[in-house]
């Protein structure tokens, strides 16, 4: 085949997929052929992926999961799945390697620095998750999604901006309806798999709003697979209107429908919420490595786009009260929106296409 092939190592959660996902669009429409290289787990979340995207599934594990046996495991998986992308790649040669991070991306990052492959690695978060930690000193270029984002001594990182699926882009910048006596919707996501506090908080917070602006709203809540019931009946028997699922196909829309969004504050989500545009209260996952998503949240509440609340000071009243803040100040909520936009960087995909683009003319 003629066509320079860039394989893409990525998995674990939306956060590194849907990044993923952006570059493989882009590259595709400049006529590249495009791997996934991915392990079970990443699979599940490549429903988006254009179809053109070949997926190849290798073997890798985290210690994060399982018991004793299933961690002494680990290396002997991940080091079958190196041979077997190593294999893969002596077979069909990639012009360049590109990881997201996740576990599921050590096969093929190791791959590439074994056969000397030109490689990037992009880090969304402001500090660097546990395997781009391994391969920031064995790549050639660190692209950052967060900036300034926490670095070893020694490597340089280029600031790209977190890249956006295109359905994102496709709602860059859409109008902002302010707050008032009409339907308002409330977005409600915990990341790619729910968040248990934000199902347990938010609920009741939204239904202690004053009722001049309760009566209004309507949810939109993405919610664990065991939270799914309880929630929804939650919101039922409280009389307000909600779509609860634990996992949205349609968050582009349901993002720019939204008077107001409450969110982990994952790097993707925070990417999403400043092309769009939109006012948010983000409540940083505590026990994320190094408290990356307050560093992530950062840019957004300094910018005054952003409420950001510690789970710890995570309460209904409280919680209650910062909603009704934002929601009673039509001025407020669409200068908040204005402030998020400005943080957006709609032109990170095509800066992270230029340097995949770049490293493909570098000589192994």
């Amino acid at each position: 085949m003629t066509q320079p092939l860039l394989i893409i190592a990525a998995g674990g959660t939306g956060g590194h997929m849907f990044p993923a996902q952006a570059l493989a669009e882009a590259m595709l429409a400049r006529g590249w052929r495009v791997k996934l290289s991915t392990d079970a787990r990443g699979a599940r979340y490549t429903g988006g992926f254009p179809h053109a995207v070949e997926i190849e599934q290798v073997g890798s594990a985290t210690f994060a999961r399982g018991g004793i046996v299933a961690k002494l495991a680990v290396p002997f998986k991940i080091a079958g799945g190196v041979v077997a992308a190593a294999s893969r790649m002596l077979r069909d040669k990639p012009a360049v390697v590109v990881g997201f991070g996740g576990y599921p991306a050590i096969p093929a990052m190791a791959s590439a620095w074994v056969l000397r492959k030109p490689r990037m690695i992009h880090e969304q978060n402001g500090v660097l998750g546990r395997v781009n930690q391994i391969f920031a000193k064995r790549v050639d270029t660190v692209a950052c999604g967060t900036w300034p984002t926490e670095l070893p001594a020694g490597v340089e990182g280029v600031p790209v901006g977190n890249p956006v699926r295109s359905s994102i882009l496709e709602r860059a910048g859409a109008g902002y309806i302010a707050p008032g006596d009409y339907p308002m919707s409330i977005v409600v996501m915990g990341g790619s798999q729910g968040a248990r506090i934000l199902s347990d908080v938010v609920p009741p917070a939204i239904s202690a709003l004053p009722s001049e602006i309760r009566r209004n709203i309507r949810v939109s809540h993405q919610a664990r697979e065991e939270d799914l019931e309880r929630v929804a009946q939650y919101y039922a028997d409280e009389g307000i209107p909600a779509d609860v699922q634990t996992f949205f196909n349609d968050v582009p829309t349901r993002m720019s429908e939204a008077q107001l969004v409450v969110t982990r504050a994952g790097a993707s989500t925070i990417a999403d919420l400043s092309i769009i545009g939109r006012p948010s209260i983000l409540v940083p996952y505590a026990a994320a490595a190094a408290d990356h998503q307050t560093a992530n949240a950062r840019q957004l509440v300094e910018a005054g786009a952003a409420i950001m609340v510690p789970e710890s000071q995570l309460h209904v009243d409280s919680l209650a009260e910062q909603m009704a803040t934002v929601l009673s100040d039509p001025n407020g909520a669409l200068q908040m929106a204005q402030s998020a936009l400005a943080c957006g960087k709609p032109d990170a995909t095509q800066t992270l296409v230029d340097l995949t683009l770049r490293l493909a003319e570098t000589p192994s």
